[in-house]
């Protein structure tokens, strides 16, 4: 399998971040940047699946690329909330070159008009045919769980986009919705608050808005579609 693309953040994986933010360095050795027991990832699929969740369970980031890549018709609308996790494989650099779709993210920042770009986030980018992102946590009895400040993601993620694709490392996998919660506030906030911090000059992200997927919409069950990945991801 070729590789994936090559990841332009590479200053803004967990591991860089942790050498080059004080505030994030003490947690350089969580148990959140480790990979997961193959029983785990099992019963994280199992209880996926459980709750209604289409799940591919791939080994490596390559797998992981041309899963997400083969998910996607040809023709369709997408875009991406923030995501170090599809940074990673690649997929961000591969959505800013020639794709075999309509890059929504794109047409998003074009707009330099700040109120404007909201509102086209709000509008188009919330309502594309395809989502991708990646969450915080994902518990061994089948939830989703992730947070964002400004609602983007949530809003897409929750009902606006017509697919969802959920990209998540096994390092997320926590074994139930009570250290879901605690992952998210604890481990990925600080995470992405050393992030901004790099990115925007602003103190600290925020968890505003936060969300437990527990099954699958009864209406349109493969709405959402888990990429697993055996390797560790994101934060």
């Amino acid at each position: 399998m070729a590789p994936h693309p090559e990841n332009t953040h590479v200053n803004h994986t967990f591991a860089a971040l942790a050498k080059s933010d004080a505030q994030l360095a003490p947690l350089a050795d969580s148990p959140y940047t480790k990979a997961a027991s193959e029983e785990r990832i099992a019963a994280a699929k199992a209880g996926l699946e459980a709750n209604g969740f289409k799940v591919h369970l791939v080994e490596n980031r390559d797998e992981a690329f041309a899963t997400i890549k083969n998910l996607i018709p040809a023709g369709v609308s997408v875009n991406n909330a923030h995501s170090t996790s599809l940074e990673e494989i690649g997929f961000i650099t591969y959505l800013k070159g020639e794709t075999h779709f309509r890059n929504v993210h794109a047409e998003i920042l074009a707009e330099t008009d700040y109120a404007k770009q909201g509102e086209l986030r709000r509008t188009i980018g919330s309502t594309v045919d395809y989502y991708l992102t990646s969450v915080a946590a994902v518990s061994e009895d089948g939830l989703l769980v992730h947070g964002d400040l400004s609602g983007s993601k949530v809003g897409g993620v929750a009902f606006g986009a017509g697919n969802v694709i959920v990209l998540a490392g096994s390092n997320k996998i926590v074994k139930d919705e009570k250290e879901a919660h605690k992952r998210t506030h604890e481990f990925a906030w600080a995470a992405e608050s050393a992030r901004a911090r790099d990115a925007y000059g602003v103190p600290a992200s925020a968890v505003v808005n936060y969300e437990v997927i527990r099954k699958a919409n009864p209406f349109n069950p493969n709405r959402i579609q888990v990429v697993l990945v055996k390797d560790v991801l994101g934060f």
